[in-house]
């Protein structure tokens, strides 16, 4: 295996790394409208991700840079061709982390309300349009023989994009409500089981018709593997949820998001952003990657790094791993 062949699939570990746990970062933040009943249980929820969603981030972070340094032809056109919605993910994240941290610097009621308000849109926001745009990057786009994007914002709001905007969010906010089912207690946690079970089978039919779409275009076997064990994960976790088993639960929508994560990625192979114009304009692990010596130095730095940022930030899940419910919440002055 060529090194741009394994920064191909590092780059599918970071991104399968950052929707698993920004994943249900942003379900908790879309639940904070569809669960919470009243401030306080709004507050439980935020403090359920409080010590974590910053790290989650980092994530993002090192699949960005990965792409850059890695494949830089990949790395322009993608953000030349995706400015728009990638500029209001962006916003939306850095609106976000403000909302976490300024929502309690008042005790206003309108100022918070505004705050909380801003972290259910910059949830729902963001969990459209990463599956929006994953879905054109599997699709293909119009780029050119100098691997430029050529079309324009509205050719990327097509049907199948639109959908898999759809299953992310679906599949986040049902990902969010079995962690807060997970890390709550009390009534809340209650009712986090009982929406993720209404949220599941939505999930499903959407999941299963965007991978069958996928695994139709693009797919072979090594893809309906991925698209198997997408469909049982995400029915196991259903199951699990019913019989009040969260943590179970949790366990198998992870591996319902790593799983179609691989799907997608298994039937961009070697294209990494494929044209709709021409199949010889297509960007591969071959056209858009850095030079072998770059690769090599990056691969002797991700293996150092890598193993610290995991101990690390498992350890922050391990400090902050208790439930928490409203009598752990002072009243507010």
């Amino acid at each position: 295996m060529e090194l741009h062949d394994v920064w191909f699939v590092l780059i599918a570990v970071l991104w399968t790394g950052y929707f698993f746990l920004e994943g249900f970062d942003f379900g908790i933040g879309v639940l904070t409208k569809l669960l919470a009943r009243d401030r306080k249980e709004k507050r439980v929820l935020i403090n359920t991700i409080g010590p974590v969603w910053d790290g989650n981030e980092v994530w993002l972070l090192s699949a960005g840079g990965a792409t850059f340094a890695a494949f830089p032809e990949w790395y322009a056109t993608l953000f030349s061709g995706f400015y728009l919605p990638l500029l209001i993910i962006l916003f939306c994240l850095i609106v976000r982390g403000v909302a976490f941290e300024y929502r309690a610097k008042r005790p206003e009621e309108r100022w918070q309300t505004n705050w909380e308000t801003a972290i259910f849109w910059t949830s729902l926001i963001p969990a459209v349009l990463w599956g929006v745009a994953f879905g054109n990057i599997v699709r293909g786009v119009k780029i050119d023989a100098d691997m430029e994007y050529v079309g324009n914002f509205w050719d990327l709001l097509n049907p199948y994009a639109i959908l898999g905007g759809l299953v992310t969010l679906t599949l986040f906010t049902f990902h969010g409500a079995v962690f807060a089912g997970l890390k709550t207690a009390g009534d809340i946690r209650a009712r986090a089981r009982s929406l993720a079970l209404k949220l599941g089978p939505v999930t499903a039919v959407l999941a299963l018709g965007f991978l069958l779409w996928t695994q139709a275009d693009n797919g072979d076997g090594w893809s309906l593997g991925a698209l198997i064990v997408a469909v049982v994960a995400l029915l196991a976790a259903i199951a699990a949820i019913a019989k009040g088993r969260e943590g179970w639960s949790f366990a198998f929508s992870g591996v319902t998001i790593a799983a179609a994560v691989a799907m997608l990625f298994l039937t961009l192979f070697p294209n990494v952003m494929p044209s709709s114009l021409n199949d010889a304009w297509n960007l591969t692990v071959t056209n858009a990657s850095s030079s072998p010596y770059t690769l090599k130095i990056m691969t002797w730095c991700a293996g150092i790094a890598t193993p610290v940022v995991l101990l690390y930030q498992s350890w922050t899940y391990w400090v902050f791993r208790k439930r928490i419910g409203t009598q752990h919440i002072a009243d507010a002055h």
